[in-house]
């Protein structure tokens, strides 16, 4: 009995203790979120002029470069921290120095049809200091077959 007594007892202090532990959560993750929305209000936007192109119809083996141009129309500087595609045959690269606000840029993406066939559409997935992280852009076409 008194094993049973003293198990219900140390249950309790558990989960009173574990109660305390979410309050203060909560209160830490309000404060962040008021963080968050006031940051959000003064970060980098990354406006893109378009953001898919179609190349139209090329043959297997051909290289097609297109320039997503893109201005920062928020209030603090830009900077892209990466740019990654869905697959290696499709590079792109940006700007390593900060893009000041309203100025514009150029991410060039350039893809290599070798090995490829039909209708193609290449994500890349750009990654900066703006909110949301991360914007995607398409480049999109035909590949025919020579």
């Amino acid at each position: 009995m008194k094993k049973l007594f003293l198990s219900l007892v140390a249950a309790g202090l558990l989960l009173s203790a574990c109660n305390q532990s979410k309050t203060g959560s909560t209160a830490a993750t309000t404060d962040s979120t008021a963080t968050t929305t006031a940051n959000a209000a003064n970060a980098p936007v990354m406006k893109f002029e378009k953001e898919s192109h179609d190349f139209g119809k090329i043959k297997t083996g051909d290289k097609v470069n297109y320039d997503f141009k893109f201005t920062n129309t928020g209030k603090s500087p830009l900077i892209i921290s990466e740019a990654h595609a869905t697959c290696g045959c499709t590079i792109p690269e940006w700007p390593k120095a900060p893009v000041k606000p309203g100025e514009s840029g150029i991410i060039k993406v350039t893809f290599n049809s070798a090995g490829k066939t039909g209708l193609q559409d290449k994500q890349i997935t750009v990654t900066a200091n703006t909110v949301p992280a991360q914007t995607m852009v398409h480049l999109i076409g035909e590949v025919l077959t020579k």
